[in-house]
């Protein structure tokens, strides 16, 4: 639904000369300007939040391999302003309608000799934060080996920053370090961090195509720099001299939440390239997958083979009978007997093992109303996965499959890919090679009319906007670390991820585990760290549109009041609404549900969750809808619930409320509670 098309404004409704070197431009509602001046040897710019300084003067420019620098001897040459407001509605997310409301400045740099345009700023501000992004139109070939964009946060010694390590094996699967600001080295984005006026901020960014994965690399105290994620020879981004960065963010709030209930990533990204996408379908599924994490099953073949015929069907007929839309399966193409880590080069996509019978299982599908799930694992192999890619995603499309989880297991720089003299290659998941093949993937994916679920991804950066059948990806610790990680998650890993990872889009973290004794309770062994309850609160918390059941069939029936939540939450929604939280220690969301098939879009659902630390957090009600009235339908913490020994004490209640009431939320240490509010 469009509001309002770009308009043209006088530059003096929020565009002022500071004097002719320098231009500023300020969000709709006036509290974050963005200031930009060629007055220094190199173009530098600034941010305000509340007229205090965010960020101090930061430069910009880049380096190339066999061509100047566009860095030195620059000046501004001219300048247009304009101002856009739009909403704009998904097909399917966390909000059906989104708001772009931004105002922008578009300055162009030259060298002061010659007169020949280097590049040009773009910056949008929007009340949520802001976004730039350079434009390049040169004749020659660049091959970039520095961007040179800082970010000199403003009072660095009194700042907080949680992250994550960059460039690292493990590629995003890391815990959340909480440190001083200046103690964070070499990170990956979103990085977000609180000044001493309780400031937040998360650097990211949008758009990121056809160019390297930025990380941010602390040089000066405060001053972090643009660390582009090189190729294996060393370059960091291969162009033809014509090129656009993706978008540099800024989220930025007064508190916590407001980066929770921010658009601005998908605002930054263009609008669905795809056409009709009817086709793409949210929903919950199960999966073959949580056996094999906890040794009950292998992936391989032999007599604890996880993907058969018999078992497969098995699960098709709980999911359908649950009301689930498909069962995810893993381990039943050929490649899988041995390490198959290191499997890359032998996988077949095409080549079932002899007990996977998958005519008669998609047979099997339709008759129980539940779909086949695919599944690629490349082991990081993708030269060996791009010469199958179209027969598999062909072979899906017969077996009637919508969905397929693609996976990347490899060391962090170590892609396997065959160059044109068929040479191996070794490159990293967020250089810009992989930053292409990921996205190539979705797009002939889309062909087949098949939604992909990425795992060992590409950070997410709000593709999922212009290509909407990216529905998912991992690129964080999931729930299987819980099964065999040494240390599993920790109590707060979860409302941590809600303020970093969570910022950059869907994450596929698979929850709903019921069993959490599998290995034995107690603090020290390999088991999700939570309660029952925040098992279930995560269905709320941590946005995805496709959400797992992840643990055994089993388990489920023999708790089936609980197993009731997971099987009426929604996993596409009308609106969502960030209520409470603070970084690491605690979140609560609520979301309306999105009117489609069986959900009405009357009913709300809430998810609160804690770290190791029980709370009590009173919710005022006012987000429900005030002519209705609702059955809180409650799953909480027990009174003795605890998750170290106790996490299965599972209180169920429900009760008549209003927008008018006031709910509180009682959390054991790293609980949860879950509600749907069911209008009556």
């Amino acid at each position: 639904m469009r509001l309002l098309s770009y308009l043209t404004l006088s530059s003096a409704l929020f565009c002022s000369v500071i004097h002719a070197a320098s231009y500023s431009v300020d969000s709709p509602d006036g509290a974050i300007k963005f200031t930009i001046a060629d007055s220094q040897s190199q173009p530098q710019y600034q941010v305000t939040f509340n007229d205090k300084p965010l960020l101090n003067a930061s430069k910009l420019g880049f380096e190339f391999k066999h061509a100047a620098a566009m860095k030195e001897n620059l000046e501004i040459s001219s300048s247009t302003t304009s101002a856009y407001q739009q909403t704009w509605q998904q097909p399917w997310g966390e909000a059906r309608l989104v708001t772009d409301h931004h105002n922008e400045l578009a300055v162009k740099f030259r060298d002061k000799d010659t007169k020949q345009t280097a590049f040009t700023l773009r910056v949008r501000v929007f009340n949520d934060g802001l976004g730039f992004r350079y434009e390049v139109n040169q004749s020659n070939t660049l091959y970039i080996t520095k961007e040179l964009t800082e970010f000199n946060f403003a009072d660095s010694q009194n700042s907080t920053a949680w992250w994550i390590p960059a460039r690292g094996w493990n590629r995003y699967e890391y815990t959340y370090n909480t440190t001083p600001l200046q103690q964070a080295a070499h990170v990956h984005t979103p990085f977000t961090l609180k000044n001493a006026d309780g400031v937040h901020v998360s650097v990211h960014e949008a758009a990121l195509l056809d160019y390297a994965a930025m990380t941010l690399n602390q040089r000066r105290p405060g001053t972090f720099v643009a660390d582009l994620t090189p190729w294996s020879d060393g370059i960091r981004v291969k162009t033809n001299g014509q090129f656009k960065t993706p978008w540099r963010t800024l989220q930025i709030g007064d508190e916590a939440i407001d980066l929770l209930n921010s658009h601005l990533i998908l605002n930054l990204n263009e609008p669905n390239k795809l056409g009709d996408v009817s086709w793409v379908e949210p929903g919950k599924y199960l999966g073959i997958w949580w056996g094999m994490h906890i040794g009950k099953n292998t992936w391989g073949s032999g007599e604890k083979h996880g993907a058969t015929t018999e078992q497969t069907k098995a699960y098709l007929s709980f999911a359908g009978e649950h009301g689930f839309d498909g069962v995810l399966v893993e381990g039943w193409n050929t490649g899988w007997d041995g390490d198959w880590f290191f499997n890359g080069d032998v996988f077949s996509f095409t080549e079932a093992y002899p007990d996977f019978d998958m005519k008669a299982i998609s047979e099997h599908g339709k008759q129980v109303g539940a779909r086949l799930i695919g599944h690629h694992e490349t082991s990081g192999n993708v030269s060996n996965y791009r010469k199958q890619m179209q027969d598999a995603f062909a072979l899906y499309q017969t077996a009637g499959v919508r969905q397929v989880k693609t996976g990347y297991v490899a060391d962090g720089g170590n892609i396997k890919r065959i160059d044109e003299r068929g040479l191996a290659r070794y490159e990293w998941h967020d250089g810009q090679f992989m930053v292409n093949e990921y996205l190539d993937n979705v797009k002939l994916a889309a062909q087949y009319q098949i939604s992909i679920n990425t795992h060992e991804p590409i950070k997410d950066t709000g593709l999922r906007r212009t290509y909407p059948n990216w529905l998912s990806r991992e690129g964080a610790r999931g729930q299987e670390f819980n099964a065999w990680g040494t240390p599993p998650n920790p109590p707060e890993h979860t409302p941590m991820l809600a303020f970093t990872r969570m910022l950059a889009g869907p994450m596929d973290f698979t929850p709903g585990i019921f069993d959490m004794s599998f290995n034995g309770l107690g603090e020290k062994t390999n088991r999700p760290q939570t309660t029952l309850a925040k098992q279930l609160a995560l269905y709320v918390v941590l946005y995805s549109p496709i959400q797992m059941a992840a643990d055994l069939p089993e388990n489920y029936l023999a708790r089936p009041d609980a197993f009731q939540f997971i099987k009426d939450v929604p996993t596409d929604w009308e609106t969502s609404i960030a209520l409470a939280g603070e970084v690491g220690d605690y979140v609560v969301f609520a979301r309306k549900e999105r009117k489609r098939g069986q959900y009405t879009g009357n009913d709300w659902y809430l998810g609160a969750i804690t770290d190791e630390q029980a709370r009590s957090i009173d919710i005022k009600l006012d987000f429900l809808d005030t002519k209705q009235k609702f059955e809180a339908q409650i799953y909480q913490d027990g009174e003795k619930a605890e998750w170290q020994h106790n996490p299965y004490d599972l209180s169920i209640s429900k009760h008549i409320v209003t927008a008018k009431d006031t709910l509180t939320l009682k959390l054991a240490t790293s609980g949860g509670t879950a509600i749907r509010f069911k209008a009556i």
